[in-house]
C-alpha cells in the first residue's frame, strides 16, 4: 500500500472561498458554513487528486485544508475558530465520501498571541467525534513575523498534552505569509521547516513528552542538506546525538521535487524517520522539462533510488505512516 501523508484540499469548491471572503469582509456568512453538495465535492476531486492517485499508483492520502488558506493571522480567535470548523467539517465530508482514498487531518484554530489551549476543543472534536488521524500545527500563526515562543516553550504544552492523550501526531506546517520578504511556498514554508527543527534541537521537549510525534514536511527544509551543521550545533550545545535527541519523535516527509534531493534525504535521514508524501495538488504543479514528469510525482523518485532495498521502501511507503499515525486504519469498504 502507498500512503501519502501530506495532501491538502487545494481544489475545494468556490463556495468555500466565497464563504471565507464574506467572513473576513464582515458580511456575516451562514454560520452553518458554505452550501456545497456532495456532487460538487466529487467533481472537485475526481479530475484532480483522485485522478492523480490512480495515475501514480498511490492508495490513500492524509488530507487537510489547504495550508495557505488556514490564515491564522487573519481576524481574531473567534474568526479562526469558525473558519477552522468549516474547513474541518468539509474535510470530514470528503473522507466520508471517499474513505478508501482519504484520511482526515485537521486545521487548528490558532490565532496570534492566543495560547494553544484554545485549540484543544477543536482537536478533540475532530479526533473523537469525526475520526481524524492527525493535525497541522502552525509554529508561526503571525504569518511570517514569528511572534510566538519556540515550539519547545511551555506555552505550547496544552496542545501537546492533548495530542499525546489522543495519540495523534502533528505536521508542523505554516500557512500563508503576510511578510513580503518571504514567498509563502518557496521561502516561508522551507524557512519554517528548518526553524522548527532548530528549535527542537535547542530545547528538551521530548523529555517532557516522550510519546509526542511531529512530522516536518517538505523533506525537512534545509535540514538534510545541512545535517552536519545541525549535528555540530547540537554537539556544541552539549545536547545528545540527534538520533537520541530528536529522531525518536521527529519525522520527515518526501515532498522534495527532484531525484537528487530525494536521494540526499534518503541517504542522510534514517528510513524509519521518513514518510512518503507528495503534497499533490500543491505548491508545484508543472512538468519538469528535464524529465518530462510532474515535479510532485515523488513516488517515482523513491522507486528510482538505488540505495534502499525493497523492505526500506515499504517502510517509507506504508509502515512508518501506520506507526506515526496509529489512529489511521485502512478502510475495508
Amino acid at each position: 500500500m502507498i500512503v501519502d501523508c501530506h495532501g491538502h484540499y487545494t481544489t475545494a469548491p468556490q463556495a468555500l472561498w466565497d464563504w471565507r471572503k464574506a467572513q473576513v469582509g464582515n458580511k456575516a456568512p451562514d454560520p452553518g458554513g458554505p452550501k456545497i453538495s456532495d456532487d460538487e465535492i466529487r467533481e472537485s476531486l475526481e479530475a484532480n487528486q483522485l485522478k492523480l492517485q490512480r495515475q501514480r499508483g498511490s492508495d490513500v492520502t492524509f488530507f487537510s485544508p489547504r495550508a495557505g488558506s488556514m490564515e491564522h493571522h487573519v481576524g481574531d480567535a473567534a474568526i479562526s475558530a469558525a473558519w477552522s470548523r468549516v474547513q474541518n467539517d468539509l474535510i470530514h465530508r470528503v473522507c466520508s465520501l471517499y474513505p478508501k482514498n482519504f484520511a482526515a487531518v485537521c486545521q487548528l484554530p490558532q490565532s496570534p498571541g492566543v495560547g494553544p489551549q484554545n485549540c484543544v476543543a477543536e482537536l478533540e472534536r475532530c479526533v473523537k467525534e469525526l475520526g481524524f488521524v492527525g493535525c497541522n500545527l502552525n509554529p508561526d500563526p503571525s504569518g511570517g513575523w514569528w511572534k510566538e515562543p519556540p515550539l519547545t516553550d511551555k506555552w505550547w504544552y496544552p496542545v501537546y498534552e492533548k495530542m499525546v492523550e489522543l495519540d495523534v501526531p502533528a505536521m508542523v506546517h505554516v500557512s500563508s505569509s503576510c511578510n513580503p520578504a518571504f514567498h509563502f511556498t518557496g521561502a516561508h514554508y522551507i524557512n519554517a521547516d528548518t526553524t522548527a527543527f532548530m528549535q527542537l534541537i535547542q530545547g528538551d521537549l521530548f523529555k517532557d513528552f516522550p510519546k509526542l510525534r511531529l512530522v516536518i514536511p517538505h523533506g525537512g527544509g534545509a535540514v538534510p542538506y545541512h545535517w552536519g551543521r545541525y549535528r555540530g550545533l547540537a554537539q556544541d550545545m552539549k545536547k545528545p546525538l540527534l538520533k537520541d535527541h530528536l529522531l525518536g519523535n521527529v519525522f520527515f516527509d518526501t515532498c522534495v521535487y527532484h531525484q537528487p534531493g530525494i536521494d540526499l534525504l534518503l541517504k542522510v535521514i534514517p528510513a524509519e524517520n521518513i514518510l512518503f508524501a507528495s503534497e499533490m495538488v500543491g505548491a508545484v504543479r508543472g512538468i519538469d522539462p528535464e524529465t518530462g514528469q510532474y515535479y510532485d510525482d515523488t513516488k517515482r523518485y523513491i522507486e528510482n533510488n538505488k540505495e534502499l532495498d525493497a523492505s526500506k521502501k515499504r517502510q517509507i511507503f506504508e509502515g512508518n505512516a501506520r506507526r506515526v499515525y496509529p489512529r489511521w486504519k485502512p478502510a475495508t469498504s
